[in-house]
This record gives C-alpha cells, structure tokens and sequence, in this order.
C-alpha cells in the first residue's frame, strides 16, 4: 500500500470523491484507488490532483519524497 495524505486533503475542501474527480479528471474508480494506497498515481494524476486540491505533490505523497515507497 502507498500512503498518502489525499483523503485529509479533499476532506479539508469540503469535497467528495465524485467532485474531486471531475476537477482532477481522473475517474472516480482510480480516485478511489488511489486515496486507499492501492494504486499508484501516475504523473499527471498527481499534478491534477494537487492543482485541484491547491497544494502540492509533496504534500500529497509525501513518502515519495522521502523514498518511502
């Protein structure tokens, strides 16, 4: 499992899953898979995903940056 700090995030923005999803354009199902650490976000997931929840990468996934992976 990858952690990260996506559901802390989105929760903070008042957000769901499904409206996360359409900001980020990224599919519902994957969003999901991706908040639970069972799938591994790909560039430009995390580019969107931080752009739509005004933060950055690193603080998203922040065992990436430290090659916790």
């Amino acid at each position: 499992m990858v952690e990260n700090r996506l559901k802390e995030y989105r929760e903070a923005r008042g957000l769901s899953q499904v409206e996360l999803s359409r900001l980020a354009r990224i599919a519902a199902p994957n969003l999901s898979a991706i908040e639970r650490g069972r799938l591994l976000p790909w560039g430009k997931a995390k580019k969107r995903l931080a752009k739509a929840l005004r933060c950055d990468e690193a603080s998203l996934f922040p065992q990436e940056g430290q090659g916790g992976n």
